[in-house]
């Protein structure tokens, strides 16, 4: 088994960073040309991890969908935060922690327009760490 950690500046803005490159260097490290699998994690409670394609407006439209599932307005209990926070909390019911994504002969086995992304729709935190795991099959 292979670990890194990986910290992310998402900054202040809400949105998807594309892990892709970032988890193609590491398996490419850690499989050695081999197969098995990526375990992607990120311990936080107000982030998730999408498999998604980007660009061509589709970052923009998966945090609309984002905010009409999970409305950021005060209708929730836990309020602390910038406003519509208690939403972020939430965020799991649509984008877990974590993702397993097979590797084949050393790559990514990942679909022509797909993209290892983490979503975060909380501007209070403009830093996250991610951890990436080979196990080898």
């Amino acid at each position: 088994m292979h670990s890194t950690e990986l910290t992310v500046r998402t900054g202040q803005v809400r949105g998807l960073v594309d892990l892709t490159g970032a988890c193609e260097g590491f398996v490419a490290d850690a499989a050695g040309g081999g197969d098995g699998l990526l375990s992607v994690f990120l311990p936080h409670a107000t982030a998730g991890l999408v498999v998604v394609e980007t660009g061509a407006g589709t970052d923009e439209d998966l945090l609309a969908a984002l905010d009409r599932i999970l409305p950021r307005d005060e209708r929730w209990r836990h309020r602390h935060g910038s406003p519509g926070h208690g939403a972020d909390h939430l965020l799991p019911l649509v984008a877990a922690p974590s993702l397993t994504i097979p590797v084949l002969g050393g790559h990514l086995a990942l679909g022509t327009w797909q993209s290892i992304c983490l979503l975060d729709p909380n501007p209070d935190k403009p830093v996250r760490t991610v951890r990436l795991t080979f196990l080898p099959g």
